[in-house]
Parts: structure tokens; C-alpha cells; sequence
């Protein structure tokens, strides 16, 4: 999936009348439409197609709609996603190295892209009600493109908002994230969402 079809997905939503979706597509609609912002941590974990764990890590986000985002992991290692409305920085400090793309090329894998879209009104997704399971409202959507990156993605509302995302690629591997103290709407420092390769950093990508 990409960057431009996940747009559309979140425009989906907008042409609908509240009175007519699912209390999941309702309350997407919502937090889309009334989440300008936010900042808050973030724990993700990869499982394989058989569940097994592959990886777990944890960090902190920011996302100023539409398009601007920074996403740190901390743990187990240090990298930083840092997405500025036109372009995305990926920064791995480990490996002192800077890829650079264009942000409707990059993001179908990344999951602050999906948090930080704008409102575009196209019809590229099947979406479902889920019903309640486990305390949260679940909302499924399956891309009509199917050469996308993402087979599925499965949102959870709580009473708190959006707290969980999952997500299954087409490699049979699902990324599970799970929002902690997501802050609906601070002000933030436009600073964050601009980003200056480190020196000595090699720079890849797209940087013209």
C-alpha cells in the first residue's frame, strides 16, 4: 500500500455520514478529523506468520497533520524518522547513515505515515466494522490495490481514542503497535519536524 492510497482510505471516511458507518468507522472519522496533532510513546512488535516474535521495540512520536511526523525509536537501537511534509529522513545513527525520500514515495511501510495523512476524498479501500473485542472497537481495511505493501490493517479504538494499530505485509508478518499516553492536540515545536543530516553522515535518496 502506499502513501497515496492510505490518503484515500482516511478520505473514505470523510464522505460518509456518521449516521450511516460502524461505531469503528465513526470513530475514525473522529479522531481523523479532530486530531490535528499528537504526541505520546509507541511500543511495536513484528511477529512472523506463525506469531512467533521477531522483534520488539519502543519510542516516542509526534505528528503534525498533514504530512509532518517525527517518529524516535529508542530501543533496542537508536533511529529516527523524521518526515517534514515533503520529505522523509530516515536516520540510523548506529550505521551514520541518512536515506531521503519523497514523502508520497516512501511511507507504505511506515507506520507515523499513517497517523499524520491529510483528508484526500478517493475510494481505494473495502473497509469493515470488526466489532468489540478485548475492550476496543476494531475497524478493518483492505486495500482494493492488492501490489501494495500491506495486505490488511486492523485499527482498535478504546475510550481513550486510537490504541492499537496491526498490520499485515505481504510476507505474512504483522507489526502490532500500541499507543501509550497519546496526547490529542499539544502545541508543538515546528522544529521537530525538520531534520539536518548530522556530519559525517553518508546522505542516499532523494535529497534534490
Amino acid at each position: 500500500m502506499t502513501f497515496r492510497s492510505y490518503l484515500a482510505f482516511l478520505g473514505v471516511l470523510l464522505v460518509l455520514p456518521l449516521t450511516a458507518i460502524s461505531a469503528s468507522l465513526e470513530r475514525f472519522s473522529e479522531f481523523i478529523n479532530q486530531t490535528l496533532t499528537a504526541r505520546g510513546e509507541f511500543e511495536q512488535k513484528i511477529f512472523d506468520r506463525n506469531r512467533r516474535l521477531l522483534q520488539e521495540s519502543r519510542g516516542v512520536l509526534a505528528f503534525s497533520r498533514p504530512g509532518k511526523f517525527r517518529w524516535t525509536y529508542v530501543k533496542p537501537y537508536a533511529q529516527l524518522i523524521v518526515g517534514d511534509g515533503s520529505r522523509v529522513w530516515i536516520y540510523d545513527e548506529d550505521l551514520k547513515q541518512v536515506t531521503v525520500r519523497k514523502l508520497d514515495q516512501a511511507l507504505g511501510s511506515t507506520p507515523a505515515a499513517l497517523l499524520a495523512g491529510n483528508n484526500e476524498a478517493m475510494r481505494a479501500f473495502n473497509l469493515s466494522d470488526q466489532g468489540a473485542k478485548g475492550g476496543l472497537e476494531w475497524l478493518e481495511a483492505l486495500p482494493r490495490d492488492k501490489e501494495g505493501n500491506f495486505e490488511r490493517i486492523r485499527m482498535g479504538f478504546g475510550s481513550s481514542g486510537l490504541e492499537v494499530m496491526e498490520l499485515l505485509d505481504g510476507f505474512g508478518q504483522t507489526t502490532v503497535l500500541r499507543f501509550v499516553s497519546l496526547k490529542r492536540n499539544p502545541k508543538l515545536d515546528p522544529g521537530l519536524f525538520r531534520f539536518s543530516p548530522p556530519k559525517g553522515a553518508d546522505v542516499i535518496g532523494d535529497v534534490k
